[in-house]
C-alpha cells in the first residue's frame, strides 16, 4: 500500500488521478495538470463567490447567484476554458482573475501580490484560508516570497547603461527587527535618467549608517555594472556623498536637491504657512542667475517669514555650494531637476507599504517587499517626461559628447 505524504497528496490520490491515462499525456495541453488547474480555479472563485454575497444581506439587497460565464484564460502552460460565477447586480469581480483579464498566474503570484501591498506572512496565510478555503502555512508564503530574493539579487547585479544624464539619490527609514531590538535603517535608493529620458531604478542598500565610505561602495558598485558616466547627480545632503562620487566620477555635477530643501524648510512652520512659505522660496530657485538668487535669498531673510523662521534661510546657505550649479543650467533643465514627481510618487508608494507592516524581521524582509514595490511602479515608466525633449537639447549643448543617446 502506497504511503500517504505528511501535509500532502497522498500516494492513493495521485493513484486515482493517473489511472487509466496515459502518463505521457500528463502534461500536455488539455491533460491532466490542465484539468486540475481547470478545478482547483473554479472551486477557488466559486468560493469567492460565496465570500462576496457572504458580505451583502441577500434580503436587502436582492443579490444572489446567477449563473455563469465562459471565459478563456492564459496559463503557462496553455489556455483554460473556466466557468466565471455570476451575481444578479454584475458587482462581483474575483481576485483571482480580475475582469478584463485573461491571465491566470496561479498562487504564487497572488501571494507575491499581496506581500507587495504590506501583507505580513500570517496575514497573507489568513487571508488566503479565508478567500480561497485553502489552508496554507505562513512558512509556505515565506518560501513563496523567499524566492523573491534571488530576483532581487539579480536585479542588484545586472548591467546598467554606461552614461546616465541625472541621478536622483533618495533615502528613506524603515525598522528592522535584529537580535530582539528594532531598530531604524535607510533604504537607499538610486533612479537614473538616461540620455533618451527614459527612467530605471538603478539599487537600493539598507544601511545602518551613511558616509564617505558606504558612498564610495556604491558608486564602485555602479562603476562595476557599467556606468562609465553621471552628467548631474542630485541628491539630499548625504553625508560624504559629494567626495565619493567625484572621487569615482570626477566629471559629474553635484547638485542639492532642491525640493528636499524646500521640504526642509517646511519643518519650521505651521500647516496653515507652508503654502505661503513656498510661494516666497520660488523666487530664489527660479532666479536667472546664482547671483540674482543670492540677493533673493537675503531678501527672504531679512522679510517677514526669515524674521519668523531664521532656520530657514540658514540651511539655503549651508548647502549653497551644492546650490549653485543648479542656476548653470538652462530654465528646461533646470524644471527636470526640480520637478521630480516620479520619484515623489515612488517614494509615496514605499512609504505606505512599510507603514503598512511597521517593521521587518530582517533586512532581507525589508528588500524583498520594497523591490517588489519598485517593480510595479517601474512598470508604469514608459516614456520619457514631455519636457524632456527641451531638455535634451540644452543637455547636448552643456556637455557635448559626453551626452550620448543610444543608437
Amino acid at each position: 500500500m502506497a504511503a500517504n505524504r505528511e501535509n500532502g497528496i497522498s500516494d492513493e490520490v495521485v493513484d486515482q488521478l493517473l489511472a487509466g491515462r496515459d502518463p505521457a499525456s500528463v502534461f500536455e495541453s488539455g491533460g491532466l495538470v490542465d484539468e486540475l488547474k481547470k478545478r482547483l480555479a473554479e472551486r477557488m472563485l466559486n468560493g469567492e463567490m460565496d465570500h462576496h454575497l457572504g458580505g451583502e444581506a441577500e434580503e436587502e439587497t436582492g443579490n444572489h447567484r446567477n449563473g455563469y460565464s465562459s471565459k478563456t484564460v492564459l496559463t503557462d502552460s496553455g489556455k483554460l476554458e473556466l466557468s466565471i460565477p455570476r451575481d444578479r447586480h454584475g458587482r462581483f469581480d474575483p481576485v483571482l482573475i480580475g475582469k478584463y483579464r485573461r491571465r491566470f498566474a496561479g498562487f504564487d503570484d497572488k501571494i507575491i501580490a499581496l506581500y507587495a501591498r504590506g501583507m505580513t506572512t500570517r496575514e497573507i496565510a489568513e487571508h488566503v484560508g479565508e478567500l480561497y478555503g485553502a489552508e496554507i502555512s505562513p512558512d509556505l508564503v515565506s518560501a513563496v516570497t523567499d524566492a523573491v530574493l534571488e530576483e532581487v539579487a539579480a536585479w542588484q547585479s545586472r548591467g546598467l547603461e554606461a552614461t546616465y544624464a541625472i541621478v536622483f539619490f533618495d533615502a528613506l527609514r524603515v525598522k528592522i527587527r535584529n537580535e530582539g531590538l528594532v531598530s531604524n535603517r535607510a533604504v537607499y535608493l538610486a533612479i537614473g535618467v538616461r540620455c533618451s529620458g527614459h527612467k530605471e531604478i538603478l539599487g537600493l542598500w539598507i544601511e545602518q549608517t551613511e558616509g564617505a565610505k558606504f558612498w564610495l561602495r556604491v558608486m564602485s558598485e555602479l562603476r562595476s555594472r557599467g556606468v562609465q558616466d553621471i552628467l548631474i547627480a542630485v541628491v539630499d545632503g548625504l553625508k560624504g556623498f559629494p567626495d565619493a562620487i567625484t572621487s569615482v566620477f570626477p566629471k559629474t555635477v553635484v547638485q542639492t536637491c532642491v525640493v528636499h530643501l524646500i521640504r526642509y524648510s517646511m519643518h519650521f512652520a505651521s500647516w496653515k504657512e507652508r503654502r505661503l512659505i513656498a510661494a516666497a522660496l520660488r523666487p530664489i530657485y527660479q532666479a536667472e542667475s546664482a547671483a540674482l538668487a543670492r540677493e533673493r535669498l537675503d531678501d527672504f531673510d531679512r522679510g517677514p517669514w526669515g524674521r519668523k523662521y531664521p532656520a530657514i534661510a540658514q540651511s539655503w546657505r549651508r548647502n549653497w555650494e551644492q546650490v549653485i550649479p543648479f542656476f548653470a543650467f538652462a530654465p528646461e533643465v533646470r524644471k527636470i531637476l526640480y520637478t521630480t514627481n516620479a520619484i515623489e510618487s515612488l517614494n509615496a508608494e514605499v512609504r505606505k507599504a512599510v507603514r503598512i507592516r511597521g517593521h521587518f524581521p530582517s533586512e532581507e524582509a525589508a528588500a524583498k517587499l520594497i523591490w517588489l514595490v519598485l517593480r510595479k511602479v517601474q512598470a508604469r515608466w514608459k516614456n520619457p517626461p514631455v519636457t524632456w525633449q527641451a531638455a535634451k537639447t540644452q543637455m547636448a549643448i552643456q556637455f557635448e559628447d559626453r551626452f550620448v543617446l543610444a543608437e
